[in-house]
């Protein structure tokens, strides 16, 4: 029997509706249903609307809402009658309705799959975004209620309205219709709505963020009355970056005459400073942070870093104390940095934050580094400082309850002051929305990422996200697709980083090495070898060369279109005076400089032995202004170009290098004005536009197309150094296969077309409803191997029937059925797959070699009943491999393939890609497993057929993209012979489809 309206649970609070989302200008709000105790709200709400906003939504004046009005808004059923709410502080700030109609316009019920819809958003918020946000969750509870059509009536002036239904990406038609526009909207999501809705969410993210990092006023919250603490220190830290804008010192146990500390003013709250704080820095006790947001919430601060310790790093509790702080502050529209965070920094000149621990900021430079640990953030800033090497911008987040990587990969994207991204994470709290995201910026600037606690299957304590149980392998597999850079340790991502940060990126392996010491030259030529580059014999320039043999040799490697990279080795040598040069390496350094700057655009890095001062000298630039982009180039594809209007050249007044005698001036008059950093792409017409209300003078805009005049790229063209040949060509190697990715990424695969004429989508699906029943258990369920080859079918694949063989008679019927030669195996879970163990009997020839087989087995392995023996016919000779595909609820669905047999699976010989997958993608994924040389003629063999086996590769990935229910699917083997291929195994397990978060509307995380 149906439920009564009052009994059915579709009547009940939709918690599940709630979200807090990230606006236009980076302010947060949260989304809610609206409730019967909202009437107060409700009213207030709409006596701060203007009487035109009034007119727009009620086409008549209407000054007031009735009581009658009052409840009929205020009272829904949440399926035929829906309201939702934004709210700011616990207030309303807009508000959306949907009321089901029938094709009259009269209201309905289901199955009427219409629904008329109205907005009303106060004055003070629109242009904000509030209704775009609210059109995308009303839409989505809209297709939860079997809703799929809206429809609006607008006024034609009612500009903002009609531009908000205009803008969302919905197939849509408009008519003219007394006096009114009438939209009709189709609510399934398109390829430009999701487009519409990724690219709101990337500018408000990126804007959040940005209000962060470059606030007109900090207030540091627990600055201690006496020298010392954790609030005195970050403000000395503070004012000692030299903060271009206002500071202000809080505490609530200052006297009332205490005028000012450390030289800016002191207040008790942040409510009695009485100006505009944009970000407030919180060092206080967890128990009294709540009142320290709540102070700051009114006072109508926008951010939030929490150095406060005693949050989900402390257990359950903690866990309770973190999230409520969350909720708490972004009732207010703020975002947080942390909890129990090492702070934030911005080298840029317009702004020079250090809101943080460390007791100097570090270089200004065009590397961005976010860490969700303050030590590793220590060790990677102390190892950058050694280098010589400078930052854009340093996020250590702590906990990170709000703010995560993922934000600030959304606003590397588009900042013109970062052209390298570090990331030291430990857990991904959707990885997902990461993937989808690091890809993206990877195809404009590298993204190098560090993943701690890679192996202990749980998360740190005070990280608060879901675990994912997808093994590390795959995680660094689906990195390496979506473009990123994934290194082992925080030192091979500083050299990584400041590889690419000071250099182009190279067009191919082929690696030039010269140097002082034929030893050394060795050691980088068999490094080269073993990371995959094909090195040229190394240079011996013997150890009596001078700085000027070094300029020539590296002139002329630079130069030799035979040639993408340079290493150059140096040990200290004996000058023409007799004394060994082991100084400061100054003029090496120069001589090297000298050749980089005026040869073409091809990346170089030195190896040094025992000469302590030539990273630094190499480093050494004093240029301000970033540099030009018209350095000649050798043949093949090019790095991209810097941005248009980049100024290029020395800095007035600063002195032209040259070396051509062996010698130099004092380190810092050197600096290469023809070298282009990597990662600083050109403005393209498919970047993202400038997010709405930009700020103003003093704060650094996210979406400018190149640096302003002025503004520092001190890390381009420097040479970087490494003491060590492995470290040095493990850099160049990450460099070459990234910059192979990003010329691939610019012409991406995909899906052949010929796919659609052979599957069966809506048939499969019919299927998959049948198997899963009306009531399907939320575990799933396996399938049978009848039901498995039937649904495979469905996508064009075909399983080689096996067929059951409970006793010899049946074998040899089977046989006969099938056709000799025959193979026998075993189909008990213990034994499948399992040939090592002898359950599999090929090349049965005969009745008599069937009997024998069957005979042998049984007396081997156990009993029918337990082996449960099954015929198949011999399939052509070929290379067995394993193809299979599931889902993370996390990660979401993953293609894999390998090799079958044990010494795959003993050695994780196994590659994996996200789904869908594309025709690049399996072509790689065939080529990436170690072993793939079987499948291409290895050691006179005959190759197999790689066509068909990417054919089907493709099949399962489009099956399990169509079909989120199959949750998993392995063939098992696949044999692939010269010709074509053969399924010998499957199996396939349904379960309902797990939520899709990254699909729905946009919404922070709530952990």
């Amino acid at each position: 029997m149906e439920p009564t309206p009052e009994q059915s649970p579709h009547h009940a609070y939709p918690d599940h509706w709630e979200a807090d989302v990230v606006l236009r200008d980076g302010g947060t709000a949260r989304i809610r249903p609206i409730t019967t105790d909202d009437a107060e709200r409700l009213v207030s709400f709409y006596e701060q609307v203007s009487d035109e906003s009034k007119y727009y939504r009620f086409f008549a004046p209407y000054p007031r809402l009735s009581a009658r009005d009052v409840h009929r808004f205020t009272h829904h059923d949440y399926v035929d009658r829906v309201g939702l709410a934004v709210t700011i502080g616990g207030e309303f700030i807009a508000t959306v309705r949907y009321d089901r109609i029938d094709g009259q316009g009269r209201p309905a019920s289901a199955p009427a799959d219409e629904a008329e819809v109205a907005f009303l958003v106060q004055d003070a918020h629109q242009g904000r975004g509030v209704a775009s946000a609210l059109l995308e969750h009303i839409a989505a509870v809209a297709r939860e209620r079997g809703i799929r059509r809206f429809a609006a009536e607008v006024l034609p002036a009612n500009n903002k309205m009609i531009k908000v239904f205009r803008d969302a990406g919905f197939t849509q038609q408009r008519s003219f219709e007394d006096g009114s526009v009438h939209l009709t909207l189709d609510l399934e999501p398109t390829a430009e709505s999701l487009a519409v809705q990724r690219a709101r969410e990337q500018r408000a993210e990126a804007r959040s963020v940005q209000r962060l990092l470059a606030p007109g006023s900090v207030a540091v919250i627990g600055v201690g009355r006496a020298p010392g603490g954790v609030g005195r220190s970050v403000l000395r830290n503070l004012l000692g970056s030299g903060f271009t804008g206002r500071a202000y010192a809080v505490n609530t146990s200052f006297d009332a005459g205490t005028g000012t500390v450390e030289g800016v003013p002191a207040h008790r709250s942040v409510s009695e400073i009485g100006e505009q704080v944009d970000l407030a820095v919180v060092a206080v006790p967890a128990d009294r942070v709540p009142a320290v947001v709540a102070d700051c919430g009114e006072s109508g601060v926008q951010g939030l870093v929490v150095l406060s310790a005693g949050y989900a790093e402390r257990g359950a509790e903690g866990r309770e104390r973190q999230r409520e702080l969350v909720r708490q502050a972004r009732s207010y529209g703020m975002r947080i940095i942390g909890p129990n965070a090492f702070g934030i920094i911005n080298t840029a000149p317009e702004v020079r934050l250090n809101a943080s621990l460390a007791p100097e900021s570090p270089k200004a430079g065009r590397i961005g580094l976010f860490t969700q640990s303050g030590a590793i953030g220590i060790a990677v800033l102390a190892g950058l400082h050694r280098r010589s090497a400078g930052l854009s911008a340093f996020i250590s987040a702590g906990n990170r309850a709000d703010v995560s990587g993922n934000d600030f990969l959304q606003y590397w994207y588009e900042d013109p002051g970062t052209d390298v991204a570090l990331l030291y994470l430990e857990s991904l709290g959707n990885p997902r929305k990461f993937t989808r995201l690091a890809r993206r910026t990877a195809a404009v600037k590298p993204v190098v990422v560090v993943k701690g606690a890679r192996h202990s299957g749980t998360n740190p304590p005070g990280h608060a996200v879901p675990v994912s149980r997808i093994p590390d392998a795959t995680v660094s597999a689906l990195m390496r697709q979506a473009g990123v850079i994934r290194v082992d340790t925080v030192t091979e991502m500083v050299d990584v980083g400041v590889l690419l940060a000071g250099q182009p990126l190279p067009d191919g392996p082929r690696v030039a090495i010269l140097g002082n010491s034929e030893s050394l030259g060795l050691l980088t030529y068999d490094a080269c070898l073993a990371e995959g580059l094909r090195p040229r014999p190394p240079r011996d320039l013997t150890t009596v060369a001078s700085p000027r043999d070094f300029r020539n040799a590296l002139a002329e490697a630079l130069a030799d279109r035979t040639c993408d990279a340079v290493i150059v080795t140096a040990i200290p040598w004996v000058g023409e005076d007799g004394e060994a040069e082991t100084g400061d390496g100054e003029v090496l350094a120069a001589a090297l400089r000298e050749a980089a700057a005026t040869g073409p655009a091809k990346p170089v890095a030195v190896v040094h032995v025992e000469m302590g001062g030539l990273a630094q000298a190499l480093a050494a630039a004093t240029s301000t202004a970033a540099p030009p982009a018209h350095r000649p180039s050798g043949p093949g594809p090019q790095a991209p170009s810097a941005a248009p209007g980049t100024p290029g050249g020395s800095a007035p007044g600063t002195p032209t290098p040259s070396a051509s005698d062996g010698r130099a001036g004092a380190p810092g008059d050197l600096a290469p004005s023809t070298t282009r950093a990597p990662g600083h792409p050109a403005a393209s017409p498919g970047r993202a536009p400038a997010a709405e209300g930009a700020p103003s003078s003093g704060r650094a805009p996210v979406s400018e197309a190149a640096p302003s005049p002025g503004r520092p790229a001190p890390d381009a063209g420097r040479i970087p150094a490494y003491p060590a040949a492995e470290r040095a060509v493990r850099a160049l190697a990450e460099a070459v296969k990234y910059a192979q990715w990003r010329r691939q990424a610019a012409t991406p695969g995909k899906v052949p077309e010929f796919l659609d004429d052979t599957i069966d989508e809506h048939g499969t699906a019919e299927l998959i409803g049948r198997l899963l029943g009306p009531d399907p258990d939320p575990r799933g369920r396996p399938l049978t191997h009848d039901e498995a080859c039937e649904l495979l079918a469905g996508y064009g694949i075909a399983v080689r029937p096996a067929l059951p063989a409970p006793d010899p008679e049946a074998a040899v019927a089977a046989a006969g059925q099938l056709g000799y030669p025959v193979a026998l195996k075993t189909t008990a879970p213990h034994l499948r797959h399992r040939a090592d163990l002898g359950g599999v009997r090929l090349d049965l020839a005969g009745e008599n070699a069937l009997r024998r087989a069957y005979d042998e087995l049984t007396d081997l392995l156990g009993t029918p009943a337990e082996l449960r023996p099954v015929v198949q016919a011999m399939a052509p000779r070929g290379v067995d491999t394993v193809v299979r595909a599931s889902i993370d609820a996390a990660a979401g669905a993953v293609l894999s393939f390998g090799l079958a047999g044990a010494p795959s699976e003993l050695l994780g010989d196994t590659a994996h890609r996200l789904v869908p997958a594309t025709d690049r993608d399996a072509a790689e994924l065939i080529r990436s497993i170690k072993a793939a040389p079987v499948l291409f003629g290895w050691r006179g063999s005959a190759p197999a057929d790689t066509a068909a086996l990417e054919e089907l590769l493709l099949r399962v990935s489009r099956l399990v993209d169509d079909h989120p229910e199959v949750v998993s699917a392995a063939l098992e083997p696949v044999v692939v012979a010269t010709h074509g291929l053969t399924v010998l195994g499957a199996s396939v397990r349904l379960a309902p489809p797990p939520a899709r978060s990254d699909l729905g509307p946009r919404r922070l995380p709530s952990y």
